[in-house]
């Protein structure tokens, strides 16, 4: 069975940066599964995995507009530290949400300077090409239970 929409889909990945830097794999672990065609995964994969079939071991680049789009300048700001009240300890990694113009922000803590914080509302993998090498472990065609839920069940059916 060939990778179309509405197929649930398990693969192994290994996703690299430009460098060759491994930024997360399933190695290790379960392969990912996911409901093909409801945007699941990144849309640039996704598009590269239609058509594949079981077995398929192939390698994708991912430019950052199919991916986590390109990065923002102006979703990066200095806010003063009052303003994470009741947070003790401000450290560089940690993520909050916000509100904008366009609704809730996810932002991580980019750095601290004294009683600056430096946020950052862009995808952490925003404006870089990802570099996934894929082998595709399971095709089949999704049940009534996962199209009408909009997502991949796991062995035994949802848990949700």
């Amino acid at each position: 069975m060939q990778i179309a929409d509405n197929s649930v889909v398990s693969f192994h990945y290994t996703l690299t940066d430009d460098s060759g830097q491994v930024i997360d794999s399933s190695e290790g672990r379960e392969p990912l599964t996911y409901l093909h065609g409801t945007g699941q995964i990144v849309p640039g994969l996704e598009k590269e995995m239609a058509g594949r079939a079981v077995g398929d071991q192939f390698k994708v680049d991912v430019t950052p507009e199919e991916g986590y789009g390109v990065h923002h300048p102006e979703l990066a700001q200095e806010l003063p530290r009052e303003a994470f009240q009741g947070v003790e300890d401000i450290q560089p990694g940690m993520q909050f949400q916000g509100h904008g113009p366009q609704g809730v922000i996810n932002v991580t803590v980019t750095k601290v300077d004294g009683q600056t914080v430096h946020i950052d509302g862009n995808h952490p993998l925003a404006g870089q090409t990802l570099h996934f090498d894929i082998e595709v472990t399971e095709v089949r065609a999704a049940t009534a239970d996962e199209l009408s839920h909009g997502h991949a069940h796991g062995p035994g059916g949802h848990h949700h």
